[in-house]
C-alpha cells in the first residue's frame, strides 16, 4: 500500500535542509519526496505544515529483560519508543543476567521481534558478565545480531583485557562502545565536584574522571585500531582530546544524552533524586560547551540512555538513590529545547538524533532519501505542553521533566512505512 505525506516540513539531516515538500511510501520504503502529485489509490497523511523527519536512532536503551521486567518490558519501552518518535531502540547488555552469550542474546531479539512496535537493535556486553576480567565470544555475538560491544558504566579496569578485546574487535570490524569514566575517582560520587556538591555534602567527582578515561580509551584506540564509541561526552576537558583523535585520523564518535544537553548541576536542587543520572549533571559551563560540541559535529550523536528505575529505587537519600532516568518520550521535546534558544537548527539536529547513529551502527535508516526505510516522526516543534510522569508509557517514571514546561510533540510515527503511534 502507498502512503503519501503531504504538505510536511521535511526535516533532511543528509541535505542539511528543510523544505516544504509531499512524500511517498512505497512498499515500506521512501519512493519520492518533494513537489509531487497524489499518487491514485494512496492513502493520504495530512501533515498540515508540521515536521516530517526521519526516526529517531537512540543508542543506549535500557530494556529490563531478562532479569527486572517489573521495571521496564520490551512492550512497554516499544511503545514509550513510538510515542517518542524513536524508531529504532539501540539496547544495552547491563540485564540480568548480562547479555554476553549468543543464547541470551537469542532470547532477547526474539522477545523484542513479538513485543516491540519499533525496530531493536542489540548490543552486547564486551567482557563475560561485565566484569572486566574475560573478553566475550565476539565472533559468535556478532554472528547472532549484536551492532556493537559494551559493558556500559561497568568500566574494565585492566588495561590489558581491554586491549585484547579491542585487537580482537578490529579483526572483526566490531564497534566498541565504552564509558569514560576513571573508575577509581568516580566510585561513590553522585554530584559533580564544585561549590553546589559541597553546600549540599554530597560525594562529587571531579570532571576530570572523564577526561582521563578518555584520554586513556583513545591511547588504545590509536594501538588497535578499532571502531569506538564515547557513549557520553558530558564535560568541556574532554573535548580537546576528542578533537584530537578525530583530527588525527581515527575511527572514534561520541554521544551524548539529552539530560545533559539541557539539565545542569543546579538542577538537582533539594536533592531530587530524579536528577541523579549517570555521568553526573555536569555545571551550566560544561553544559554550554557540549551543546556547542553538538551544534559542530564534534560531537555526533543525542541518546536519550533511557535507565529505567522503580520507585522503592529512587525513594532514598540522593546518594544512595539509583542513578538513571527514562527518556524515550521526553527525547524529542527536550531536544526542542536546543532549537528554540537557537542553538542547533532541526537538521544538525536529526543529524544528530537519527543520521549519525545511524551510519555508526551501519544502518540504512536515520535518512529522507529515496530507497531509505520509511521510519518517520511527524511532529509540532511548537505544541507546548507541561509534562505529567503520571501519563508516560513506560513502567518506570523516574523523569527529571516532571512538571516541567516543555515544547514539541510527536504526531505520528511511522515504522517500515506503518504507523506505530499517533497522537490523539
Amino acid at each position: 500500500m502507498s502512503l503519501f505525506c503531504r504538505n510536511a516540513r521535511l526535516v533532511d539531516p543528509e541535505a542539511g535542509t528543510e523544505t516544504i515538500g509531499n512524500l511517498l511510501i512505497e512498499n515500506g520504503l521512501i519512493a519520492a519526496k518533494g513537489d509531487i502529485a497524489t499518487p491514485a489509490g494512496a492513502q493520504v497523511v495530512e501533515c498540515d505544515g508540521k515536521c516530517l523527519a526521519p526516526g529517531i536512532v537512540d543508542i543506549g536503551v535500557k530494556i529490563c529483560e531478562p532479569g527486572e521486567r517489573h521495571k521496564e518490558s520490551f512492550r512497554s519501552a516499544g511503545l514509550a519508543a513510538a510515542a517518542g518518535g524513536v524508531t529504532t531502540m539501540v539496547t544495552r547488555p547491563d540485564t540480568l543476567p548480562a547479555i554476553d552469550t549468543p543464547e541470551v542474546l537469542e532470547f532477547v531479539t526474539r522477545r523484542a521481534r513479538e513485543a516491540s512496535p519499533v525496530r531493536i537493535k542489540p548490543m552486547a556486553a564486551l567482557t563475560k558478565g561485565r566484569e572486566g576480567q574475560e573478553m566475550v565470544e565476539i565472533g559468535f555475538l556478532l554472528d547472532a545480531g549484536a551492532v556493537a560491544f559494551t559493558d556500559g558504566d561497568s568500566v574494565t579496569r585492566d588495561t590489558r583485557v581491554l586491549s585484547r578485546a579491542m585487537t580482537y574487535a578490529r579483526g572483526l570490524g566490531a564497534l566498541i562502545i565504552a564509558h569514560p569514566q576513571d573508575p577509581g575517582l568516580s566510585r561513590g560520587a553522585a554530584v559533580t565536584s564544585g561549590k553546589f556538591a559541597s553546600l549540599r555534602g554530597l560525594p562529587a567527582v571531579s570532571p576530570m574522571a572523564e577526561r582521563m578515561a578518555l584520554d586513556r580509551d583513545i591511547a588504545l584506540v590509536e594501538m588497535t585500531g578499532v571502531r569506538y564509541h564515547a557513549d557520553q561526552i558530558t564535560t568541556a576537558r574532554a573535548l580537546p582530546a576528542l578533537e584530537r583523535a578525530k583530527r588525527n585520523g581515527h575511527d572514534v564518535t561520541a554521544g551524548v544524552s539529552i539530560h545533559h544537553l539541557t539539565l545542569n548541576d543546579l538542577d538537582v536542587g533539594d536533592y531530587r533524586t530524579f536528577f541523579n543520572v549517570k555521568p553526573p549533571l555536569r555545571s551550566e559551563g560544561d553544559r554550554q560547551a557540549v551543546v556547542e560540541a553538538v551544534a559542530s559535529g564534534l560531537i555526533d550523536v543525542i541518546c536519550s540512555m533511557h535507565t529505567p528505575q522503580d520507585e522503592e529505587s529512587k525513594r532514598l537519600p540522593f546518594e544512595e538513590a539509583a542513578s538513571g532516568a527514562v527518556g524515550l518520550e521526553t527525547l524529542l521535546p527536550a531536544a526542542m529545547r536546543l532549537y528554540h534558544a537557537g542553538a542547533i537548527g532541526l537538521p544538525a539536529l536529526w543529524r544528530a538524533l537519527s543520521l549519525n547513529p545511524a551510519r555508526r551502527l551501519g544502518l540504512e535508516s536515520g535518512r529522507l532519501a529515496q530507497g531509505a526505510p520509511a521510519d518517520l516522526v511527524l511532529f509540532d516543534p511548537d505544541a507546548p505542553f507541561i509534562l505529567d510522569r503520571s501519563m508516560l508509557l513506560s513502567k518506570s517514571r523516574n523523569t527529571p521533566f516532571d512538571g516541567a514546561r516543555m515544547q514539541g510533540r510527536v504526531l505520528a510515527t511511522f515504522v517500515g512505512g506503518e504507523q506505530v503511534y499517533r497522537r490523539r
